[in-house]
C-alpha cells in the first residue's frame, strides 16, 4: 500500500538532536552553552524569540513550570535511570537528597542542596524534553540577567524586597519602564514565584548562571530494568491480586478524574464544599459557584465540585486522607511510584468492588449492577512522557491475562483548534519510528460532545507524535499541516507500537504503514488541546486552563468509562 509520508525536511531539528546526543556520550559534564547555537538554529515554535535580544518570557515561563524550583541554585544536572546508576558514578544515595518537583512535569529529581540536580530518566524522551528545556531556560535567564543587572533596576529590586506595602502592579509598571519587558510578562512571572519574585529577580540580576549536563547511562537495558522495577512495585502493593489471571482495561489519564468519577467523593461532601467556597474560596470561585447555581453559565455542577474539592484539599491535609480511605472502600487502590525513573502513580480498580450507587450520575449505564460478577481490572496510569508509554504498556501486557481495551486520554498541541477542544485521531504518524498507524478509534464526537461544555469535538483527525515539545518549528508544523496532521502530541505512536506487539508476533516495524484497524480489543485516543503553537508562543507557559481545563478532562474521561462499562456489562450479561 502506497502512502505519502509526512516529511518535515527540517535538518535543523535533526542537527540539534544529533548535537546533544553526541555531546552526552562524553564521560564528563558538558556545558549547556555548547548546544545553544543549534537550539537557536532550530527556531522552535515554543521559543520563537530565541534569537532576539529581548527576553522571550513565554519560553522562560514554559520552562520554569516544567523544571524544579531549585534550578536557580544549580550548576550541574546529571541524568540516570536508577539509584544504582547514580551510585556507580559517585553520587551515592541520591534519594536521601531533597526531592524536588515541577508543577508542569512529573520527573523524579533530587537536589543535593549545593549545586547538583540528579534527574531520573525513564526513556530517551526525557532527554529530548529536558535538554531543550534547560537550554531555553539558560538562554532566557541570561537575557533577563542583562536587563536586570543595571544599577537602577537593582535599586528597584532591592526596594521591592523591603517594601511589601506597595501594590505589586505598581512594581510591574516600574520594571516595565526600566527593562522594556511588558507588565503582562511580569504579572505571569509573579503567578509562579509569588512573594519570592523580588528576591529571585535580584538573584538573577547578580549571577550569570552556567549549567552543565551529563548522562550517566542511556542503555536500553537500563530503561527496561527501570520499567520492570516499577511494575514489581505495583505487584507488591496489591499482593491479593493475581495479575496474570485477570483481564485488564488499560487507561492512561491522570490521577484525579477517573477516581473522582468512580467514587464521586466530592459530591458526597457538598455541604463542606459550599461552606469552604463562601468562607475561604477565591472571588472567581464564588462567582462561578453562584453562576452555576443560578444557571447563568452552562458549566457542569459535578465538574465544578471536583475542581473546588481540589482547592479545599490544598488547605486541609486531613481531607486528602479521608478521600483516599473512601476511594479504597470503593475498590480504588492507589500505588505511588517508588524511587526509580518512573514517577508514575498507578490506580488498580477491581470492577466488582465498585459501588454502583456512588458512581458519577453521568456514568450510570444500563446493567451497571452486573459488574459485581466481573473479574476484570482497570489499570489507570498517570500518563507517562513519550517513549515511556511504550515501555509501560508493554510491561503491563506481559504480566496480565489479556487486554480488553486500551484507552488513552492526554494533552496535545493543535494546529487548527482552540485550547480546550477535543481531537479524536484515526491516523497517527510517529516521528520516533516513522511508522504511520491506521486504526479504528472506538470513540467518535458523539461520545464526548454531550459532556463538553466549553469546547468543540473534532473526530477523524490525523495526529503526529513528536519527540519533544521544543523539537518543532513553523516549517516542521507547516508540512504536517499541509498533509492534514493537526494533532501533535508525544505518546500515541509509542502506545500503538506496544499495541502492535500485542497483536503481531514480532517487534513493531520502522518506516512502514501499519494497519491496526482489526484488533481483538478496542483502542481509543482522546486528546484535548492544551497548546496552539501556530499562535507564536501561545502555550500553557503563557496562559492557564484554570477551571475550564476540567471540562475537556472530564468529558473525555466520561466517554472512556462509559465505553468501558458498556463493554464489561455486555461480557457479564453474556456469561450470566
Amino acid at each position: 500500500m502506497d502512502r505519502t509520508i509526512p516529511s518535515s525536511g527540517n535538518e535543523e531539528i535533526k542537527l540539534y538532536m544529533r548535537t546533544y546526543y553526541s555531546l552526552l556520550r562524553s564521560t564528563r559534564a558538558v556545558p549547556i552553552e555548547t548546544v545553544e547555537e543549534s537550539h537557536k538554529g532550530m527556531r522552535s515554535a515554543l521559543h520563537v524569540g530565541a534569537h532576539d535580544h529581548n527576553p522571550d518570557m513565554a519560553a522562560l515561563i514554559y520552562s520554569l513550570l516544567r523544571l524544579p524550583d531549585c534550578l536557580n541554585h544549580v550548576s550541574r544536572v546529571v541524568m540516570g535511570q536508577s539509584a544504582r546508576v547514580f551510585a556507580r558514578h559517585g553520587y551515592g544515595d541520591v534519594v536521601s537528597w531533597q526531592e524536588v518537583s515541577a508543577p508542569g512535569r512529573r520527573r523524579r529529581s533530587f537536589f543535593d542542596g549545593n549545586e547538583t540536580l540528579a534527574v531520573y530518566i525513564a526513556s530517551r524522551s526525557d532527554i529530548d524534553d529536558l535538554v531543550p528545556m534547560l537550554t531555553a531556560y539558560q538562554i532566557e535567564r541570561r537575557k533577563l540577567h542583562e536587563r536586570l543587572r543595571h544599577p537602577s533596576v537593582e535599586h528597584l529590586l532591592e526596594a521591592m524586597c523591603s517594601d511589601t506595602a506597595t501594590p505589586i502592579e505598581t512594581w510591574y509598571a516600574r520594571l516595565a519602564d526600566l527593562t522594556g519587558v511588558p507588565t503582562d510578562d511580569w504579572s505571569r512571572l509573579y503567578g509562579i514565584w509569588r512573594s519570592e519574585m523580588p528576591d529571585r529577580l535580584l538573584e538573577i540580576s547578580r549571577t550569570r548562571q552556567s549549567l552543565t549536563i551529563q548522562s550517566l547511562s542511556a542503555s536500553l537495558a537500563e530503561y527496561s530494568r527501570a520499567t520492570r522495577h516499577w511494575w514489581m512495585n505495583v505487584e507488591r502493593a496489591v499482593p491479593e491480586i493475581n495479575f496474570e489471571a485477570r483481564p485488564v482495561y488499560f487507561v492512561s489519564s491522570n490521577t484525579h478524574s477517573l477516581a473522582n468519577l468512580l467514587s464521586s467523593y466530592p459530591l458526597q461532601e457538598q455541604g463542606t464544599l459550599e461552606a469552604f467556597i463562601h468562607a475561604a474560596g477565591s472571588e472567581d470561585l464564588r462567582k462561578e459557584y453562584e453562576d452555576i447555581r443560578e444557571e447563568v453559565v452552562p458549566s457542569s455542577w459535578e465538574n465544578f465540585q471536583y475542581y473546588a474539592w481540589k482547592k479545599y484539599e490544598s488547605m486541609h491535609p486531613q481531607a486528602v486522607l479521608d478521600r483516599l480511605a473512601f476511594e479504597t472502600d470503593c475498590g480504588i487502590v492507589r500505588v505511588p511510584s517508588e524511587h526509580n525513573a518512573f514517577d508514575i502513580e498507578v490506580q488498580v480498580i477491581q470492577l466488582r468492588h465498585l459501588r454502583a450507587e456512588l458512581i458519577d450520575p453521568r456514568l450510570q449505564v444500563p446493567g451497571l449492577e452486573t459488574l459485581v460478577h466481573s473479574d476484570a481490572l482497570i489499570i489507570n496510569i498517570d500518563y507517562p512522557l513519550g517513549m515511556a508509554a511504550y515501555q509501560v504498556l508493554t510491561e503491563i501486557a506481559r504480566n496480565i491475562a489479556d487486554v480488553r481495551g486500551v484507552f488513552i486520554m492526554g494533552k496535545a498541541a493543535s494546529l487548527n483548534s482552540r485550547v480546550g477542544d477535543v481531537m479524536i485521531p484515526s491516523v497517527v504518524h510517529d516521528e520516533q519510528t516513522l511508522n504511520t498507524y491506521l486504526f479504528t478509534n472506538c470513540f467518535s464526537s458523539d461520545d464526548v460532545a454531550p459532556h463538553l461544555v466549553y469546547g468543540t469535538v473534532l473526530d477523524n483527525q490525523k495526529a503526529i507524535t513528536v519527540p519533544g515539545t521544543f523539537l518543532q518549528n513553523q516549517g516542521y508544523m507547516s508540512v504536517f499541516y499541509n498533509e492534514g496532521y493537526t494533532d501533535m502530541e508525544m505518546e500515541a505512536g509509542p502506545y500503538l507500537g506496544s499495541v502492535y506487539e500485542m497483536v503481531r508476533p514480532q517487534r513493531h516495524p520502522y518506516g512502514e504503514l501499519v494497519n491496526l484497524t482489526q484488533t481483538p480489543f478496542p483502542i481509543g485516543f482522546l486528546h484535548y488541546a492544551s497548546d496552539t503553537p501556530f499562535s507564536k508562543g501561545k502555550n500553557l507557559g503563557a496562559q492557564n486552563l484554570s477551571y475550564y481545563g476540567m471540562d475537556p478532562t472530564y468529558a473525555t474521561m466520561i466517554a472512556i468509562l462509559r465505553r468501558l462499562f458498556m463493554s464489561e456489562v455486555e461480557r457479564c450479561q453474556e456469561g450470566a
